[in-house]
């Protein structure tokens, strides 16, 4: 089911941007009187979905959902139609159009996927708000991984400074060390200032292993058991409030859930407090390390700020949130070209796991609308770029024309067009071949349960 919603929720988001992107195109293409030949969602190579033929175009849906696209004619594009750039242009083709026409029908895409983030982040603030996490919430300090351990933070650590400023909310760290480069980070440790300078191998690391750096520690007051739970019905209840596993001190949910990983089909004494008393009770861990408990709502464990929004205040807050979130995927691009970056590139299975997993989730629609505004600026940056067969490139050779007065030859046209589409399914397959790495080499498979764990586990 989790996977199917996923699948929906992409096809649905991808579909809204390339409808509207290829619409960028389609329009002023129809407004300077230029043939448009074929307006498809998805591609259609030997056979369409769907088609219909509407005044000289066709519209329809093609079966390969890797995009969308507008056969505009006289244009060299994706299809490569060579048989109809050898005859006399005509005067409906975009090859005879002025410059300053050809330019605007080029970018039309990219400039509605802008405004269509602009307007997605505006009517997001408007209906939801926005919720922040001020870093003075985060009292109980943060759950470092690996990566992080490595480069000096400890389970604890109270984030203060970075770079000498105070950091008003908990996500600038994250924000100004993967993005702005920054330095230093002063952090209270156990009631001592303690600088950790962030070395230059520190982004390549956090990258390379797909470290979410930190994230706040909380405590865990159960909230509800899972279906398969061994403790469903056992003596740990919801609303107990964890304290420690075995004598040991164990009150936040991120330690809690590492613990019990040492305690693989073992029963373990827990130490809870229920109706203000302090007691323990025994519990079983499964086969995976869980007792299968959920926590309470992260809201109700750590004081979000609930911003809200006019439709008026909405509107710069859209661009504000379009601009941040563009200037920061620029910023990230460069790290494409590291091995590190290389590595961490996904395809389609990435821009899935992106999705809620669930159509119930009660913030389902914000989740949903937040990557959907999210993908179109990434769509809208990606076409820019100055690769042939891309919008970018299409631009670049406009510019060319415009500076040089003439125009680039077709052949050397037809030629970089191919380059262009070689490169992008070369991309592509990259990036698909990482999804389909990382599904069969994310690690063993589990044991289904106990019995095959313990003869597993007491093999010599």
């Amino acid at each position: 089911m989790e996977f199917f919603t996923k699948a929906v929720s992409l096809i649905f988001s991808l579909s809204i941007l390339v409808v509207l992107h290829e619409l960028g195109h389609f329009i002023p293409a129809k407004l300077f009187k230029t043939r448009v030949e074929k307006f498809y969602l998805f591609f259609d190579p030997w056979f369409s979905l769907v088609k219909k033929k509407i005044g000289g175009t066709t519209y329809g849906i093609g079966w390969l959902p890797l995009g969308g696209y507008v056969k505009i004619a006289g244009m060299v594009d994706e299809s490569m139609d060579k048989e109809q750039m050898k005859k006399p242009a005509e005067p409906w083709e975009f090859r005879s159009k002025p410059t300053w026409q050809r330019l605007i029908i080029m970018i039309g895409g990219v400039v509605v996927n802008i405004i269509l983030a602009i307007v997605i982040y505006a009517m997001i603030l408007f209906t939801w708000g926005k919720d922040v996490l001020p870093n003075s919430s985060v009292e109980n300090g943060i759950k470092v991984d690996q990566t992080t351990y490595k480069h000096g933070f400890r389970d604890g650590d109270i984030l203060k400074e970075i770079d000498g400023e105070k950091a008003f909310l908990f996500s600038e760290f994250r924000k100004k060390i993967l993005l702005d480069g920054a330095s230093a980070i002063v952090v209270d440790r156990n009631g001592v200032d303690t600088t950790i300078n962030i070395s230059s191998e520190f982004i390549g690391d956090v990258l390379g292993n797909k470290s979410g750096l930190w994230s706040p520690l909380v405590e865990f007051t159960i909230k509800s058991f899972t279906d398969n739970s061994l403790n469903k019905n056992g003596k740990l209840k919801v609303g107990d409030k964890i304290l420690g596993v075995n004598g040991k001190d164990v009150k936040y949910f991120q330690l809690f859930a590492i613990e019990v990983q040492n305690h693989k089909c073992e029963e373990i004494d827990i130490t809870v407090l229920r109706e203000g008393n302090e007691l323990t009770v025994k519990a079983s861990v499964d086969h995976l390390g869980h007792i299968g408990a959920h926590n309470i709502d992260v809201d109700q464990l750590l004081k979000f700020e609930k911003k809200t929004y006019t439709f008026v205040e909405s509107i710069p807050g859209g661009f504000n949130e379009m601009a941040s979130t563009l200037t920061g995927y620029v910023k990230q691009f460069k790290l494409v070209f590291t091995p590190a970056g290389a590595q961490g590139l996904g395809g389609f299975g990435a821009l899935g796991g992106l999705f809620p997993s669930s159509f119930g989730d009660d913030n389902y629609w914000e989740s949903f609308w937040g990557i959907t505004a999210l993908l179109s600026v990434i769509l809208a940056f990606m076409n820019i770029l100055p690769i042939p067969a891309l919008d970018g490139g299409h631009v670049m050779f406009l510019l060319y024309e415009i500076i040089a007065r003439r125009k680039p030859g077709e052949k050397f046209m037809e030629y970089a067009q191919m380059g262009g589409m070689i490169l992008l399914f070369g991309l592509m397959i990259f990036a698909n071949g990482n999804d389909v790495f990382k599904l069969f080499t994310g690690g063993e498979d589990a044991p289904k349960d106990c019995v095959e764990y313990l003869s597993v586990k007491d093999l010599p």
